[in-house]
């Protein structure tokens, strides 16, 4: 009897380790990568989203890393999609894959569905894209307050991104984005092993210190230069590129910029945390050795 089709999700904040894990399990099991990060999909994007090295590229193959433009207008619908494509042909090889990422809502929609959402013209993203940009996130937090009250009490209310596409769908349609989402569960025909990465807070900020320090000497002020023509698609409202693109406007420093980009990556790494914290599946563990065996004797 052929063993039933597995897929290992790791998730967790940004900077904790869950690249080097996810590669470790799939050399392990001799098979491919799903990222499921939001931004790491963006070809013109590397530095700022922490794409995983040319080494670890190397050694695993990545599904979803560089494979879109930033152009292309992307969405959790879109990921499961690409991501049920993509398990499929791995489970043409390998009983096992493995999928990582910090972006809740894409796992979300690969493990359990996630209902179409409604067509949003160019000229009502860019309305609110530069609403957001020359108004800021208090203007997206009092559009929703005022008009879509029931979102905005179920909201992640501190998420420019997940704000954006609710005030783009209620522009849109005159509806509340909550009206496309009927919370039904669909069943998947594999087995869904959820691991959850962990550090304490302080190592955690550490981290992502480290980290924004290395994404500047990395070139991160150049790359987001290189991408300003294309700073007004949603794929570039984001931490790394917005401080930046505000310091190349003249309303910071480098190092106010760089300072913010420390700042809004912790915010980002607790909005994460709070995310995934609903998720009861999810096993959580250090990025330790000993949580790479266990992960290893769960799948035999």
């Amino acid at each position: 009897m052929n063993p039933q089709p597995t897929i290992i999700i790791i998730a967790g904040p940004t900077a904790v380790g869950k690249t080097s894990f996810a590669v470790e399990l799939a050399k392990h099991f001799q098979t491919d990568i799903i990222s499921a990060d939001s931004r790491q999909c963006y070809r013109e994007m590397k530095i700022g989203v922490a794409r995983p090295s040319e080494k670890e590229l190397s050694e695993v193959k990545h599904y979803f890393i560089a494979s879109h433009s930033v152009t292309d207008d992307l969405n959790a619908g879109s990921f499961e999609k690409y991501a049920l494509h993509a398990v499929d042909e791995m489970f043409q090889k390998n009983k096992t894959a493995v999928m990582v990422g910090g972006t809740g809502l894409y796992i979300k929609a690969f493990c359990e569905g996630i209902d179409p959402m409604p067509v949003v013209p160019d000229e009502v993203r860019k309305q609110v894209t530069e609403g957001y940009g020359q108004k800021g996130l208090i203007w997206l937090q009092k559009e929703l307050q005022q008009k879509d009250p029931g979102f905005w009490e179920m909201a992640e209310q501190q998420n420019p991104q997940r704000l954006m596409r609710a005030l783009e769908v209620l522009y849109a349609t005159g509806q509340s984005i909550m009206v496309y989402r009927t919370a039904k569960k669909t069943e998947r025909p594999f087995r869904i092993i959820k691991i959850g990465l962990e550090l304490p807070k302080e190592e955690l900020h550490k981290r992502i210190r480290q980290r924004v320090d290395l994404m500047i000497q990395e070139g991160l002020p150049e790359e987001v230069r290189s991408l300003l023509p294309f700073r007004s698609h949603n794929a570039l409202q984001t931490v790394g590129y917005r401080e930046l693109f505000d310091h190349i406007d003249g309303n910071s420093s480098l190092e106010e910029a760089i300072e913010q980009i420390k700042v809004n990556t912790r915010h980002y790494a607790k909005r994460q945390m709070t995310w995934f914290a609903k998720d009861k599946e999810i096993q959580w563990m250090a990025p330790s050795e000993k949580s790479l065996s266990l992960v290893m004797q769960q799948v035999q």
